[in-house]
């Protein structure tokens, strides 16, 4: 099929002069092509097929309406419909909800606000370190101040009860608490 943009210039190429032989070599189509794109008085525009009717189609408004009652989960929809007489997959299903599924306009993480000297958190890293030719493996103990988002670390060889309140208090008073 030829596109609009090229229909225009066939018949600008025939206006000119060129022959149908000259216009296929140029544009690389067949002359029967050319000929017949000739003879029609304006570009076709594109029709675009009627949708067929589907098997999802008797469950359609029942989708929509979970749907808005909050329901999204295409597995628990697929037994819904499937108890009502759907022979169908999930995709299919899917398909049908994705472009009606709404969207999630949330923040995927919400920021903890805490008053100052209120709250730290600490969590332990682990890490596998080249010491003196060997592998060996050291820690890092993070206390992270809610407020202020101040930092603190402290590498160990260990994460032993000792070594824990060793950290927490080196890092107290590293803050200054």
């Amino acid at each position: 099929m030829v596109k609009n943009g090229e229909f225009f210039v066939i018949k600008d190429m025939r206006q000119k002069g060129m022959t149908i032989t000259q216009i296929s070599n140029e544009l690389g189509r067949d002359r029967k092509t050319i000929r017949k794109w000739l003879i029609e008085p304006e570009a076709k525009s594109y029709k675009r097929k009627p949708s067929e009717k589907t098997i999802l189609e008797p469950f359609k408004n029942y989708i929509r309406q979970r749907m808005q009652e909050g329901c999204l989960n295409a597995v628990v929809l697929l037994e819904e419909i499937k108890a009502q007489g759907y022979s169908g997959g999930i995709t299919t299903l899917r398909m049908f909800m994705k472009p009606i599924r709404p969207t999630v306009v949330s923040k995927a993480t919400e920021r903890f606000e805490t008053p100052p000297g209120k709250q730290a958190q600490v969590d332990w890293g682990t890490f596998r370190v080249d010491w003196m030719g060997q592998k060996k493996r050291i820690y890092a103990f993070v206390m992270i101040l809610g407020y202020s988002r101040m930092m603190y670390v402290e590498f160990t060889e260990d994460e032993k009860l000792e070594t824990l309140k060793g950290c927490h208090i080196r890092a107290m008073e590293y803050f200054g608490e």
